[in-house]
C-alpha cells in the first residue's frame, strides 16, 4: 500500500496537536527554585498580575 498525502485538515490537526503537546510539556515542568524564575516583565507574570487582582475584587 502507498503514502497517502494527507488532505489540508488533517496537516493542520496534525501540526496544531503537535503544537499544543507542546506548550503543555513547556508550561507544566517548571519548577520552584531561582533559575524557572519567570522574568518579572515577562507578559505571563503581568497576566497573572491582573487576573489575581479581578479574583480579588470579585470576591
Amino acid at each position: 500500500m502507498g503514502v497517502t498525502r494527507l488532505k489540508r485538515k488533517d496537516r493542520r490537526n496534525k501540526t496544531v496537536s503537535r503544537v499544543e503537546v507542546q506548550f503543555l510539556k513547556l508550561g507544566r515542568n517548571i519548577e520552584l527554585g531561582s533559575r524557572s524564575k519567570m522574568p518579572k516583565h515577562s507578559q505571563i507574570v503581568k497576566n497573572d498580575e491582573i487576573l489575581n487582582q479581578l479574583a480579588a475584587e470579585a470576591k
